[in-house]
């Protein structure tokens, strides 16, 4: 693709990269089969495609409109696109380019502002967000049944062992996670814990910075990065061994700290080994052996794979794989690769595209029969469990409950 930065940004690290993206596409179309919006909306400016139109366009200077933003705004930032790109562009980090600049251009209405202010406000702060979710689940009775169904039910407490193996690995706690559904983690310490690894936790830790990074608070959102890894690397240095990550979102995220902080002059080379001890869960449980559990697997599973799981991590059917190992029947999925709706806070902004892609997904997978569906990010259990007859759970939870029971 030919291009024409203008002046405003074509000598910074931002335009330079960006414009080194935009020549990688070669207009294939190979995205519009794979995207979500596209295939709801049918619209080009609703594909990777035309809104790579879209942003070519700003960063040559023509002006931003309501209307461009509103075609950035709808893309889930899935990155089905990349998986599916013959030509590798960056899908992703060019979106994060074009929506910073745009939103310079084009200024939020009122309401937008609230909520956006609001949910920046509580969502990346486990003391602020945990509490008012109690509140929610404490009154969740009294509510009319449109919103109770959107309350979670408040989870009970559960064990988790103490930290007396030699072999030590670090959890990232997150943000809303601790709130929703502590278990997993917790089923995560239970687990390692048969192989001799112990899970540990950093108290200053928090949330990995996405929810501000894509809201187009990019700094902020390094500054919650700053924050896990002054509060991860006294821990590293001691000699912890990985940062495992148990929501895929999170994961994908920790992963490009070594990226998103490369310019800092005092955390880049913090942030880039950050990144390289970062493993999603089933990175670690695939080289353990795992035959040595003895697990009741009974349950027929269908998993529901996060887009940041097989798309911008790449580990498709990691999962699906380990689950089989351990004797667990999996069924099949239909279009397993597409999004569910979740994908952080777009369930909030564009509640009817997210509904529609959320009812679908639970359609195919409740056809595969499950007795129980597993997924690998607390963003799409949450999202999808008010549209399920079928229980979801981490997939870390159901292989917890399956050691259980064998052990009655």
């Amino acid at each position: 693709m030919q291009t024409n930065i203008a002046e405003f940004i074509n000598s910074t690290a931002q335009g330079k990269e960006a414009d080194a993206i935009l020549r990688k596409c070669v207009h294939c179309g190979f995205c519009l089969a794979t995207c979500p919006t596209y295939n709801l909306r049918g619209n080009e400016l609703d594909s990777p495609r035309g809104r790579i139109y879209l942003i070519k366009q700003v960063l040559e200077g023509q002006p931003a409109s309501t209307i461009t933003q509103s075609h950035l705004d709808a893309c889930l930032n899935c990155r089905a696109c990349e998986t599916t790109c013959p030509a590798n562009v960056d899908y992703h980090r060019l979106l994060d380019i074009g929506v910073q600049v745009v939103e310079k251009q084009v200024p939020r209405s009122f309401a937008q502002k609230v909520l956006r202010q609001s949910i920046l406000g509580v969502l990346p702060y486990p003391t602020r967000f945990t509490p008012l979710l109690r509140a929610a689940q404490h009154l969740r009775p009294l509510l009319p049944s449109a919103l109770k169904i959107k309350i979670p039910l408040r989870p009970s407490k559960s064990h988790w062992p103490k930290p007396v193996h030699k072999k030590r690995m670090l959890v990232l706690e997150g943000c809303v996670q601790p709130g929703l559904a502590p278990d997993i983690n917790a089923a995560t310490a239970r687990v390692l814990s048969q192989f001799d690894i112990s899970l540990i936790t950093a108290d200053k830790a928090g949330c990995c910075g996405a929810i501000n990074y894509h809201l187009n608070k990019q700094e902020d959102g390094r500054d919650f990065m700053r924050n896990n890894i002054d509060a991860w690397w006294p821990i590293i240095e001691e000699g912890c061994e990985a940062i495992v990550m148990t929501a895929s979102g999170c994961g994908s995220t920790v992963k490009e700290y070594g990226t998103l902080l490369k310019d800092d002059g005092f955390y880049a080379e913090k942030a880039a080994r950050i990144s390289t001890l970062t493993k999603d869960l089933v990175e670690v449980l695939t080289d353990l052996p795992l035959e040595k559990l003895s697990l009741n697997a009974t349950s027929n599973v269908a998993f529901q794979c996060p887009c940041s799981l097989q798309h911008a991590q790449g580990l498709s059917g990691s999962v699906e794989t380990v689950l089989t190992r351990l004797g667990f029947p999996v069924k099949a999925v239909s279009d397993g690769h597409t999004c569910c709706g979740s994908a952080g806070t777009y369930s909030i902004f564009q509640p009817e595209l997210a509904t529609q892609l959320g009812v679908q997904k639970v359609k195919a997978l409740e056809k595969a029969n499950p007795d129980i569906i597993g997924s690998a990010n607390i963003g799409c259990m949450t999202h999808l469990s008010s549209k399920s007859k079928i229980p979801i759970q981490h997939w870390i939870q159901i292989i917890d409950a399956a050691m259980t029971t064998a052990h009655e």
